[in-house]
């Protein structure tokens, strides 16, 4: 018997606040990067990322002998969720900042995905977006801009954009496929088949384009224990367990708080200071988002 077996009063606790959770940790994801980055290759850095969470899953699913999927389908549709996922959104996000792409611009464009969710559900997978939602997720798209309007900058590098665009369609149709194809599955067992996938994936690329070099440096270290511990396993766990119990648009809406969230935790922990303008956008997002999950 789990432990939030014991405690359903905890478990109620923490499905509510799964989605606050979410956002914060999901946030810290830039603060990683921007810690990171300096010291390795944007692939290179994934790689020894996935490699840590292949073994670390592996042994947790052996530990708690969690089930693995018997039908090879459902190995194939986790393994295609991961590369989107995992593989092609992450790549796309740590080549860009790499590529001198300010991260506020980054996120901006990567926030476009609840809107592109919106689209799709509607046009394509049958799921019902009312109306007040389309007026949530233009409010929260609002209160973006005006976040991340103090973080634009004119003299970015344009090579930076098509591996954000890349990174904003994976995430999309990643959160999408794994809703349709694999909602349900062991998330210990079915996240080591998953950043396994984007493994395979990123390794022949890296090969053809960078050298592997790393240095060792204390900020590399936290950042990627930070990444493998509290993004990888945590946030990317709640976000599954947003995926099977929320409808599509729920779940991508709260992507729409990640850029004020980290906006806010780089004031705190760098003293980026924040503008009325800012703080006014973040009420707007989190306004949106509220009316889109009511």
């Amino acid at each position: 018997m789990s432990l939030m077996s014991r405690f359903p009063d905890a478990q109620r606790l923490t499905l509510r606040f799964a989605p606050v959770l979410f956002v914060f940790l999901w946030s810290t994801g830039f603060i990683g990067a921007k810690y990171g980055l300096p010291y390795a290759e944007p692939l290179t850095f994934l790689l020894l990322r996935y490699s840590a969470l292949v073994v670390l899953m592996g042994m947790i699913a052996w530990i708690y002998r969690a089930p693995w999927p018997i039908d090879p389908r459902q190995w194939f549709h986790l393994a295609v969720a991961g590369l989107l996922i995992h593989g092609l959104y992450l790549g796309g996000v740590f080549i860009a900042i790499k590529q001198n792409l300010p991260a506020g611009l980054v996120s901006l464009l990567v926030g476009l995905q609840p809107l592109l969710t919106a689209t799709i559900v509607a046009a394509m997978l049958g799921e019902r977006v009312i109306l007040r939602q389309w007026g949530g997720l233009l409010l929260g798209l609002m209160g973006l801009l005006m976040v991340l309007s103090a973080r634009l900058e004119a003299g970015f590098g344009w090579a930076g954009v098509l591996p954000a665009m890349m990174a904003l369609l994976a995430i999309t149709s990643g959160t999408l496929y794994q809703k349709r194809f694999c909602p349900h599955f062991d998330w210990r067992s079915g996240a080591a088949i998953q950043f396994g996938a984007a493994w395979l994936l990123t390794l022949p690329v890296a090969l053809l384009t960078e050298n592997f070099q790393v240095q060792w440096t204390g900020e590399f270290v936290f950042a990627l224990g930070w990444l493998v511990l509290v993004l990888s396993v945590g946030a990317i766990g709640l976000l599954n367990h947003l995926i099977r119990s929320g409808s599509s648009v729920n779940v991508a809406s709260l992507f729409y708080l990640v850029p004020p969230s980290t906006a806010v935790i780089a004031w705190l922990m760098f003293d980026e200071m924040l503008t009325l303008v800012q703080l006014l956008g973040l009420v707007v997002a989190v306004t949106g988002v509220a009316l889109v999950r009511r």
